[in-house]
C-alpha cells in the first residue's frame, strides 16, 4: 500500500514543483521586470486589477469545470497552456518583440491559469487518496509549495539579471512542461466522470443550493478564509510602512522569508497537528491564534518585533488553511468539491478587493499604521464567530443525540 502511494505521489509533488517554480517566475519576477523601467507603477497596479477581476469573473465557470471533467486532465492542460505563453515569449524576445503589454498579459494568463490550478488541486487531492492519506499529502504539499515560493522570485529576479528575457521564458516554459509530464504520469483514480444529463449552467447554478444546505457549516469555513485577504493585505501593508519608515527593502524580503519558514514548519507537523483534535476545533483555534499575533504586532507596532512574530504568522495561517482543505476533503462530496472551491475563491477575492482600497485610503491619508489593528479586530471578530458557531452546532448535536 505505501508503495502504491510514493507510485502516485511522486510524480504528482513533482508537477506541483515545477508548476509553482514556472507560475512564481511569471507572478513575481515579471512584475519586478516591469517596474525596473521607471514609472511603470500604476500599469502594474491596474494589471493586478484587471487579473483578479478576471479570475473572480471566471471562477463560477472554472468551478464547474473542474466538477464536470476530469481533474487530472485540466491540470495538464493548464500546464500545457502555460508553457505554450512562456514559449511564445521566448520566441517574442528572439525577435526583440517583447514589450510590456506582452508581459503583462502573459502574466494575467499565468495568473488566471494558476487560480484554476489551484482549485483543482485540492479537488484532485481529495479524489485521488484515501481519508487516512490526506494529512500526509498535504504536509508534503505545503512543504512543496512553501520551497517553490520562496525560491521562484528570488530565482527569477537573479535569472534576469544574468540572462536575458528568451532565455528566462525558456526556462519557464520546460518547468510548466516538466510540470505537465509529471501530471501525465501520476496514477489517476478518477471517481468523477463527465455529466452529460446536466447542462453546464445549470450545473453552476447548483452552486447556491450546495452552500444553503449546510449554512452553519459553510458559514464557519468562509470565516476561515478571511485570513487569506488578510494575510494578503499585510503583504501589501507592510512594505508600505517599511517604506514610511525609512527601512530597506531587506526587512520586506526577511519578513517574506519567516513567513514562508512559518508555512514549512507546519507542513512538517501537520499529521501531528490534526491528530490532536478535530478539524473543527484545530480551525477555531488557529484564527484565534492568528488573532492574537496581530493584536500584538498592532499593539507593540515595531519591525523587529513584526519579523519575530512574522513566523507564528506563517505557521497559523498553514495550519487554518490545511485544516480547512483536510475537513473539506471529509466532509464534501467529491463531485461538488470544485463548486465548492469556487464559492469560497469568490469570498476570498471579494474580501482582497475591498482589503486594497482600505490600504490605498490608509496610505492617502496618513494612517498606514492603523492597518493592522484592522487586521486584528477582523480575524478576531471571525475567530469568536467561528467559536459561537462551532459550540451551537455542537450544542444542537448534543440535546439531538
Amino acid at each position: 500500500m505505501e508503495l502504491i502511494s510514493q507510485h502516485r505521489t511522486l510524480p504528482y509533488l513533482s508537477g506541483r514543483f515545477f508548476d509553482g517554480i514556472s507560475s512564481g517566475l511569471f507572478m513575481m519576477a515579471l512584475s519586478w521586470l516591469l517596474l525596473e523601467p521607471g514609472n511603470m507603477g500604476t500599469f502594474v497596479a491596474v494589471l493586478a486589477l484587471i487579473c483578479t477581476a478576471t479570475s473572480f469573473v471566471l471562477t463560477p465557470f472554472f468551478a464547474t469545470l473542474i466538477d464536470r471533467h476530469s481533474r487530472k486532465a485540466i491540470l495538464i492542460w493548464v500546464q500545457v497552456l502555460q508553457s505554450a505563453t512562456a514559449g511564445l515569449v521566448m520566441i517574442a524576445a528572439m525577435f526583440n518583440l517583447d514589450s510590456h503589454w506582452l508581459l503583462g498579459t502573459s502574466q494575467l494568463i499565468f495568473w488566471v491559469s494558476s487560480n484554476l490550478a489551484w482549485s483543482t488541486n485540492n479537488a484532485f487531492t481529495q479524489e485521488n487518496y484515501d481519508s487516512h492519506e490526506y494529512a500526509s499529502i498535504s504536509g508534503k504539499q505545503e512543504i512543496v509549495l512553501q520551497s517553490t515560493t520562496l525560491g521562484a522570485g528570488a530565482l527569477g529576479v537573479v535569472l534576469l539579471k544574468y540572462w536575458g528575457m528568451m532565455e528566462f521564458a525558456a526556462f519557464a516554459a520546460s518547468a510548466s512542461a516538466i510540470a505537465a509530464v509529471s501530471y501525465l504520469v501520476t496514477p489517476y483514480r478518477q471517481q468523477l466522470r463527465e455529466q452529460h444529463t446536466v447542462r453546464f449552467i445549470s450545473q453552476m447554478l447548483q452552486s447556491k443550493a450546495i452552500f444553503s444546505a449546510q449554512p452553519r457549516f459553510y458559514t464557519l469555513i468562509l470565516l476561515s478564509c478571511l485570513s487569506y485577504p488578510v494575510l494578503t493585505f499585510l503583504s501589501k501593508l507592510v512594505p508600505i510602512w517599511f517604506a514610511e519608515l525609512g527601512i530597506s527593502g531587506d526587512w520586506f524580503a526577511a519578513y517574506s522569508i519567516l513567513f514562508g519558514l512559518g508555512s514549512l514548519l507546519t507542513g512538517a507537523l501537520l499529521s501531528k497537528l490534526l491528530a490532536l483534535t478535530s478539524h473543527r476545533v484545530t480551525l477555531v483555534y488557529s484564527m484565534a491564534m492568528l488573532a492574537v499575533v496581530l493584536i500584538v504586532i498592532a499593539l507593540v507596532l515595531s519591525p523587529l518585533y513584526l519579523l519575530l512574530l512574522t513566523v507564528l504568522l506563517g505557521f497559523f495561517n498553514a495550519l487554518n488553511r490545511i485544516t480547512r482543505t483536510n475537513w473539506l476533503h471529509h466532509t464534501v462530496d467529491v463531485s461538488q468539491r470544485g463548486r465548492v472551491e469556487g464559492g469560497l475563491v469568490l469570498f476570498s477575492t471579494s474580501v482582497q478587493s475591498l482589503s486594497y482600497v482600505i490600504i490605498a485610503l490608509l496610505a492617502h491619508y496618513g494612517f498606514t499604521q492603523y492597518g493592522f489593528a484592522i487586521a486584528a479586530l477582523t480575524v478576531s471578530a471571525a475567530a469568536i464567530m467561528m467559536y459561537l458557531l462551532g459550540h451551537v452546532s455542537q450544542l444542537k448535536q448534543t440535546i439531538t443525540t
